[in-house]
């Protein structure tokens, strides 16, 4: 059943709790835009996404099945993505969709280039929306770039994008392994079709997001429990 609903502006951000076992959705609503994505656990901040650890688990590229992990010493899975209508693949170029390659847009890379202020980079949304949430900037971290196109050049291994695929009524599903809080920041970049940096003013849409609950038991009958976070005793050769 659906227990929230809402849309997140252009070149903004908003967040979104979600109880264990419950689901959260991220849909393209009115153009193609892409989302840099946080999560952390409800109970501690401390614990947050970890973008390289799931990449190397997983793949540069994420979607149904893989499983979002967070941080060390926590180290288990935060959310599974259990749908994804682009199901994009890899194309000829290399390029795939959710990547966990790219960081997000921030206002310290764009002001290093251009020598300009902007508040608006998908770092500082989220950094706005952390404050409204009692987390600080400290507390943003590495994205999942949500319809995101990316990949590597084949000839000088570097970071490219390209403009997304998603359409109106794509979306991506997760199911939350533990109680968290997510946040998404709309990309001032739209959906990626203007390099950034390159000139010209970005179209940028809001997204949708729904929550939902799963009636009775039907995780639990299935053998489903809250992940936990990691059995290392955490000694680290310190102690014999």
């Amino acid at each position: 059943s659906l227990v929230e609903s809402f849309k997140i502006p252009p070149r903004d951000a908003r967040s979104w709790k979600v109880p264990a076992g419950c689901l959260w959705r991220i849909t393209c609503t009115d153009g193609p835009q892409v989302a840099d994505m946080n999560c952390w656990s409800l109970s501690n901040k401390k614990e947050r996404f970890y973008s390289s650890k799931t990449r190397q688990i997983h793949a540069t590229h994420l979607t149904t099945g893989d499983r979002l992990w967070s941080n060390m010493p926590y180290l288990r899975p935060l959310a599974t993505i259990v749908e994804d209508t682009i199901a994009y693949g890899f194309d000829d170029d290399g390029a795939g969709v959710h990547d966990v390659i790219g960081s997000r847009c921030d206002p310290y890379t764009n002001r290093l280039l251009t020598g300009e202020d902007y508040n608006h980079c998908c770092h500082s949304n989220l950094t706005r929306q952390a404050k409204r949430d009692t987390m600080e900037e400290e507390d943003v971290h590495d994205v999942l770039n949500v319809f995101m196109c990316t990949g590597f050049t084949r000839d000088t291994n570097q970071y490219f994008t390209k403009p997304s695929p998603v359409e109106v009524g794509d979306y991506i599903e997760f199911l939350a392994e533990t109680d968290l809080i997510v946040s998404a920041s709309t990309c001032p970049q739209g959906d990626v079709s203007l390099a950034c940096g390159g000139g010209g003013e970005p179209t940028v849409y809001p997204l949708g997001v729904e929550v939902y609950k799963l009636e009775g038991k039907w995780l639990e009958e299935r053998g489903w429990g809250p992940s936990e976070v990691s059995p290392y005793g955490g000694k680290h050769g310190l102690e014999k």
